[in-house]
């Protein structure tokens, strides 16, 4: 392979014609998300650096799992992957995912918005030397993010494939001096890139939406016991008094902490909350739009043409646009299809389905009321039972005294008889 030289832009300007199609899954997603979210609080240094594991047939690669990879410093300060501890923990991946049969197809890394830079190079041709020679880069852009840019609805990341490129001077084609071929430099080309979700992940990220939604700050309580005694100091009865009514506020707020069913209802409600919203805003948007436009452009074919259009965008209107205007009349006629076309018949159907409901549930309260009468009447029996048996016992004990004291007494009556004669 031709010797690469290191240049301070690493993104090419043309457009990639491998025809590659990557599918992107959510745990790719939390996976780096979470790493760049600990790296970033606990102030760590070094760069952010993982591998990823998926399948490629054909032109379609999969992202489907990442982790995270260590890092060693090699010649002219270079950033490489531990080579032993890589290979190992890619093995045991490799055991784990047998079937599917999992392989390295990448790695990710945090990088500008306008591509990767030459700290970048060392490491994928590592990669694509020793291990895979179509691994591709995942980018992630924390500074986007950061930024609060608008995004377009576009996930912050950019996936990168590998090709080498020529050296171009003035724009001409790459030159031959002396005969020798000129020097090839890694470049990087934007690939296509979908998010692929499955059932299983789908379970998985609303679990994880929904613990994030939850999320509270509970302060410790050893942490506050232990503030308390750095600040002992003699206090008067008011101001004991105080603090005691402040830590039983304290102690009535920490139990009062919300059970995993008033979760779940709070997220739920939350999450249909947000989706009315988000329909709000885009029908103002779609509003919006519709009174901007010229009031009589339907009944004046003239005004479709580009001069009066520019004149529409000067007085302040809004530039026609067909495509948008038959997306948003699509939409219209598929409103009726939400509302029943015969509403007596579907208020009748709906009526008749409440009412078996309701007849169930009677059907399940009666069977459940003869149960307990039946077990009711079970304890009865028992409990008359027992009594029973109890007199018949208290009987019993009371006919046997009663036999005891006539033998007794007629044995006494003997022995005095005796005695006088």
């Amino acid at each position: 392979m031709a010797q690469t030289t290191s240049s301070s832009r690493v993104s090419s300007n043309k457009a990639s014609d491998s025809g590659l199609q990557i599918h992107l899954h959510p745990l790719v997603l939390l996976t780096v998300s979470d790493l760049i979210t600990r790296h970033t609080l606990r102030r760590q240094q070094g760069p952010i650096v993982g591998a990823l594991l998926g399948q490629h047939n054909g032109r379609d690669i999969t992202l489907e799992y990442a982790f995270e990879c260590q890092v060693v410093a090699g010649e002219q300060d270079a950033i490489l992957l531990h080579q032993t501890w890589f290979q190992d923990r890619l093995q045991q991946y490799k055991d784990v995912h047998k079937e599917p049969a999992l392989e390295l197809v990448g790695w990710f890394t945090t990088s500008p918005s306008t591509g990767p830079e030459t700290q970048h190079v060392p490491i994928h041709q590592q990669i694509i030397h020793e291990y895979n020679e179509t691994a591709v880069l995942l980018a992630f852009h924390p500074a986007s993010v950061l930024a609060g840019g608008e995004n377009n609805g576009k996930l912050p990341l950019t996936v990168y494939e590998s090709v080498y490129e020529t050296q171009e001077a003035d724009g001409d084609r790459s030159m031959e001096v002396d005969g020798q071929q000129a020097p090839l430099n890694l470049k990087f080309q934007e690939l296509p890139c979908n998010v692929e979700t499955g059932q299983a992940e789908m379970i998985g990220v609303d679990f994880v939406a929904r613990g994030g939604g939850n999320a509270a700050n509970v302060d410790s309580p050893t942490k506050s016991k232990g503030n308390g005694q750095a600040s002992q100091a003699p206090v008067t009865d008011k101001a004991s008094k105080e603090a005691s009514s402040q830590q039983d506020a304290k102690a009535l707020n920490d139990s009062s902490l919300l059970s995993p069913e008033d979760e779940e209802l709070i997220a739920s409600l939350t999450a249909r909350a947000n989706a009315i919203k988000m329909l709000h805003t885009r029908i103002q948007l779609l509003r919006s739009y519709l009174t901007s436009l010229p009031p009589s452009y339907l009944t004046t074919p003239s005004e479709s043409n580009g001069t009066n259009d520019d004149d529409a965008v000067a007085s302040g209107r809004t530039e026609i646009s067909h495509p948008i205007l038959r997306s948003i009349q699509a939409l219209v006629n598929r409103l009726p299809l939400l509302v029943p076309s015969d509403r007596a018949a579907f208020e009748q159907e709906s009526l008749s389905e409440k009412s078996d409901v309701t007849l169930v549930e009677l059907l399940g309260d009666i069977t459940r009321g003869t149960k307990n009468l039946r077990e009711m009447g079970r304890k009865f029996g028992i409990v008359g039972d027992a009594k029973q048996q109890g007199r018949r016992g208290v009987m019993r004990s009371m006919g046997s005294v009663y036999e005891d004291s006539d033998e007794i007494f007629g044995a006494h009556s003997m022995q005095v008889g005796q005695h006088y004669e």
